[in-house]
């Protein structure tokens, strides 16, 4: 910061100390805090302003880029772009292409009727105890 090191500041620190002294210490320190926070506020609205006037003309640049192209492209194809690369001519006003049909709307699927439920009973609990194991063998 600055290139000031941390022994010059502690040198700095105990000279504040001694000239400013304890009772007022923290309230210099404070007002430092707050210069310090606008000089930066003031240099980040001056780099953003910067980099705003590089961006635009940056802009300006691809700009200039941009027209220089399209008129070269505009000498090397008089006829307007008519045909494509493979020398088909592209549709016209003369030959509208056909309007868009929408296609048949798909038929409802069917689905299973549901047995009106008794008023007040409850849904059917499935089974989900495990089946009982098979009698053992030993004659017991």
């Amino acid at each position: 910061m600055f290139g000031i090191d941390s022994g010059e500041i502690l040198i700095i620190a105990l000279v504040a100390l001694v000239v400013i002294g304890p009772k007022d210490l923290p309230r210099a320190m404070r007002a430092i805090g707050k210069w310090m926070g606008q000089a930066r506020g003031m240099a980040k609205h001056f780099r953003s302003g910067i980099d705003t006037m590089m961006r635009e003309a940056e802009l300006e640049d691809m700009e200039k880029a941009w027209k220089s192209n399209n008129e070269r492209i505009m000498r090397d194809h008089p006829d307007g772009g008519t045909e494509t690369d493979w020398g088909k001519p592209l549709p016209s006003s003369e030959n509208p292409p056909p309007p868009f049909e929408p296609a048949p709307p798909e038929p409802p699927k069917p689905t299973r009727a549901r047995r009106p439920r008794k008023a007040g009973a409850a849904p059917p609990i499935p089974n989900t105890t495990p089946p009982s194991p098979p009698p053992s063998g030993d004659g017991s």
